[in-house]
């Protein structure tokens, strides 16, 4: 055999020793992308304040949990379709979990009103949380003891609701990210809103906040 094609097979003889030895590439390396939908009122105030999150790698605005195939804005405002407006979020399970990742979901609405949010009423603005499986509704369910615990109020009265995923459907384009492109409408829309004050209210000292739970 040709001595340059032995060191060859040398070379990859130890290439594969070594991988072998070093074991898997561990999760947190590897960065696997998730996904989370969640409803919380206005989406361009969800994806604003979710997609600046450390591992966060996009949100986007659309609407989730209705009856009507591509709905669009004028029908979920309408009240005609069953869904709330909703923020699909991909993220690096390697740097943020989601656990982690809805801590601050949670922080970031009024977890006590069910019947929109700050000064959007209607079914259309109402929490949910949609998980994707089994260990996601696990999850979820667990956040929602340490939020009541941490507000100091039963399970039973939080309004999130919980739910199985249902088909995303991406808001109009003028929808994704409004916050960047129109600051000063938005920064006016959410001020009279009254969401911070409200959060302030509600969570005190945590609102808005990713930190662990008290």
């Amino acid at each position: 055999m040709m001595p340059g094609l032995m060191r060859v097979i040398r070379g990859l003889c130890a290439g594969l020793l070594l991988l072998g030895l070093l074991g898997p590439v561990p999760a947190a390396w590897a960065g696997a992308t998730q996904e989370a939908v969640l409803a919380g009122g206005c989406f361009w105030c969800l994806e604003h304040d979710l997609e600046s999150l450390p591992g966060v790698l996009s949100a986007e605005s659309g609407y989730s949990g209705g009856h009507v195939d591509n709905p669009t804005y004028q029908q979920v405002s309408g009240e005609r379709t069953g869904h709330q407006e909703s923020v699909r979020v991909r993220f690096d399970s390697g740097a943020i979990t989601y656990a982690t990742l809805l801590r601050s979901y949670w922080r970031n609405v009024d977890p006590l009103d069910g019947g929109g949010q700050f000064c959007d009423r209607g079914d259309s603005y109402r929490p949910v949380i949609f998980t994707a499986d089994a260990a996601q509704q696990e999850t979820a369910e667990a956040s929602a003891k340490a939020a009541a615990e941490e507000l100091g109020v039963p399970v039973a009265s939080l309004k999130v609701e919980i739910r199985e995923a249902a088909p995303f459907w991406p808001a109009e384009g003028y929808h994704q990210n409004y916050a960047d492109r129109n600051a000063i409408q938005y920064n006016y829309y959410r001020w009279a809103c009254g969401r911070d004050k409200r959060w302030d209210a509600v969570w005190g000292a945590t609102a808005r906040k990713g930190d662990g739970w008290k």
